[in-house]
């Protein structure tokens, strides 16, 4: 006689098999999903202390006072706007913003932003339009940073080393309203204009003898010179000339020798003879 097996399920099992299966409505759309033959979008959470939000009808993206050390990941590739402000930034790399082609506004004042990357604006020449870089640690910034970006920018409260890379900076950009104040030169300047306002400095005093113009002006200066000396040996040699040539005319012109001009008597006795 044949025996047979059964197998029993417990009905603590079942229920706790039962329990696991997704809610009805996220089963209903998995269901449409996989029936269209299309794929389930993978949700992109926002880093702690982050959120979206709708700012006069424009995507915004705000993670201010985050706690952040770099710049975030996940930020929605729509937003406009993005404030990255009051973290603990300290550089931003290359590229750390172009994935946000319609950006048009980036916040990111009081950090420790003592690095900004040649590159850390690349992909936001055709969008950017207000940037704000205040109060953090910059000494400077690369002028390749702003090269395309048509920018109004807040560069105030930054420990700002004065010299001919900040003129350059500061011909590529405008300076948002009532911020140009805000730009004094820091510990790495000159030890005279460590305190002052940058901008009445630019027309008063030589910044580009060293740093960044040092080479050029230096070339300028050598130039200058060299063609001074040029143009005071032509001068001097033309003063030389004319005054020889000023000599020879007051000197007394000499007299050719006389001839013997025959006397009456003469005459006289040679036609008798």
């Amino acid at each position: 006689m044949t025996s047979v097996s059964f197998v029993s399920y417990s009905t603590p099992g079942l229920c706790q098999s039962v329990a696991m299966l997704p809610p009805a409505g996220h089963l209903l759309s998995l269901l449409l999903v996989i029936g269209t033959g299309g794929t389930v979008p993978s949700p992109r959470l926002a880093p702690q202390g982050c959120y979206v939000a709708e700012e006069a009808g424009e995507r915004t993206f705000r993670c201010s006072q985050a706690g952040l050390r770099a710049v975030p990941t996940g930020i929605p590739n729509d937003t406009r706007k993005l404030y990255l402000d009051a973290n603990r930034l300290a550089s931003v790399p290359a590229g750390a913003f172009q994935h946000l082609p319609v950006l048009e506004e980036l916040d990111l004042s009081h950090n420790v932003l003592a690095h900004l990357s040649g590159a850390a604006f690349q992909g936001l020449a055709g969008t950017l339009r207000h940037l704000d870089l205040s109060a953090n640690q910059l000494a400077s910034v690369p002028v390749e940073a702003f090269v395309g970006l048509q920018i109004q920018v807040n560069l105030s409260a930054n420990p700002w080393r004065c010299d001919c890379a900040l003129q350059e900076v500061l011909q590529r950009v405008r300076l948002a309203p009532g911020t140009g104040t805000g730009i004094v030169c820091g510990p790495g300047s000159r030890s005279d204009l460590v305190g002052q306002e940058f901008l009445p400095l630019v027309g008063e005093e030589e910044l580009c003898g060293t740093g960044r113009g040092g080479a050029r002006h230096s070339t300028d200066v050598a130039l200058l010179v060299t063609m001074g000396g040029w143009l005071v040996l032509v001068v001097a040699y033309l003063a030389q000339y004319v005054w020889q040539n000023r000599d020879g005319t007051r000197r007394p012109l000499k007299r050719a020798p006389a001839l013997p001009v025959p006397s009456e008597d003469s005459s006289t006795l040679s036609t008798v003879v």
